[in-house]
């Protein structure tokens, strides 16, 4: 046998195996879809987070001086009135640093007093009593000087008398000066004690006024009517500045700060609904409304969150500070637009397809969704009520694809 007939031997064999195996695809029944129709209905859009409960307007009550706490005559969880006592700290040693202040600032205000009338009394009249003596003696030997020399010149004085005269005047007009300067010193020495007093007074009435209301925040009492809520002292415990003594807040309207993803950001408004959820009381569900839409996002964990505060009904004070709640915020409601179900949606890239079964063959088609939710989307365009979709199988979809229905609607 010739090479060439090999060759066309082997030509044909390998055609009628693609023959065979045509045929044999021709005979291969069509996939098996099942299918839904395109329907009309109502559909809400939300979204899910985490959350944490807070009080709308939390009162924190914290030491202001270190000390022990003498006794605590209420408990956690106590409903309390305005003005009742909650902690009591000892208060002895401010006290005492209390007395001395005050002791100090009356001394400091006394100085301060004399200071502005022109310096101690009898400081200031000593000075004055001796500037004027010194004038006084001054011109008493000026007018005799004058008087001697009249009477020199008329033979009726020695100039010895004058000249002893003139040496004296001479003397005294050198204390009046020195006198004089020792005044201006005096005064101006007055006024620097005016200014420096007047910072010390205003600093010791400051140092005073802060004893005071140390003081007074030794007894720890309800700023308003409410829940105390947070109590975390107890009787003989030593506390430090700032430390905190007790929180209370009105729990009948509480927040909750959602943690929102960055994602679901844009499609946040004030006052949409807002359901809370609490696993430790599953079977309730408090209701409120967003307040506040955050302006920046926050790194938390592995999340970039915005922090939503909604404003909750907790009348029944059942909802407590500090947990953490599932939190379902309300963005739209539609009324009669046309559903799918997601699970018929493919995504490629931008674009949203469906295949719709016509006349046992699929067709791609492109569709334009709206609203949606976990389970379901709105079609603006693409398809119509009453049309039939492929779900996805076992088999791949793919346009002008022979299939065969199981499940007919």
């Amino acid at each position: 046998m010739t090479l060439s007939r090999r060759i066309w031997l082997l030509l044909a064999a390998a055609a009628l195996a693609v023959v065979g195996l045509l045929y044999l695809g021709s005979r291969r029944p069509a996939p098996q879809v099942t299918t839904v129709r395109v329907t009309r209905g109502n559909l809400s859009s939300s979204i899910t987070s985490n959350g944490k409960v807070e009080p709308v307007t939390p009162y924190a009550l914290r030491a202001k001086f270190d000390g022990f706490v003498d006794r605590v005559p209420v408990m956690e969880g106590q409903t309390v009135r305005a003005g009742q006592l909650l902690a009591e700290m000892n208060d002895r040693d401010v006290r005492a640093q209390l007395g001395q202040a005050r002791a100090q600032l009356a001394s400091e205000e006394d100085d301060f007093r004399a200071a502005q009338s022109g310096g101690r009394p009898d400081q200031a009249a000593r000075v004055a009593s001796e500037w004027h003596a010194a004038q006084a003696q001054r011109d008493l030997l000026q007018r005799r000087q004058e008087a001697l020399a009249k009477l020199v010149a008329q033979n009726a004085a020695t100039p010895q008398e004058a000249e002893t005269n003139h040496a004296e005047l001479e003397r005294v007009n050198a204390q009046v000066d020195q006198l004089q300067k020792a005044k201006q010193e005096f005064d101006r020495q007055v006024q620097l004690d005016r200014e420096r007093l007047a910072l010390l007074v205003e600093h010791s009435r400051d140092e005073v006024a802060g004893l005071e209301d140390k003081v007074n925040s030794a007894r720890v009492t309800a700023p308003v009517g409410g829940t105390l809520y947070s109590l975390p002292v107890h009787a003989r415990d030593f506390v430090h500045v700032g430390d905190l003594l007790a929180e209370v807040a009105d729990l009948t309207r509480v927040r909750v700060r959602a943690y929102i993803d960055e994602p679901e950001l844009g499609q946040l408004q004030p006052n949409q609904a807002v359901e809370v959820v609490w696993e430790a009381l599953p079977e309730r569900v408090w209701n409120g409304r967003t307040e506040t839409i955050p302006r920046q996002v926050v790194a938390r964990g592995t999340r970039n969150v915005g922090e939503v505060l909604c404003s909750i009904s907790n009348e029944h004070m059942e909802l407590i500070p500090n947990t953490t709640v599932d939190v379902r915020i309300q963005l739209n409601d539609r009324s009669g637009v046309v559903v799918v179900p997601r699970g018929a949606v493919q995504i490629v890239g931008v674009h949203r397809y469906v295949y719709v079964v016509d006349g046992g063959r699929l067709q791609r088609r492109e569709i334009h969704a709206g609203l949606s939710n976990a389970t379901d989307l709105e079609v603006l365009s693409g398809v119509q009520e009453g049309d039939t979709l492929a779900l996805p199988g076992a088999a791949p979809l793919q346009d002008n694809m022979a299939v065969q229905v199981v499940n007919p609607e």
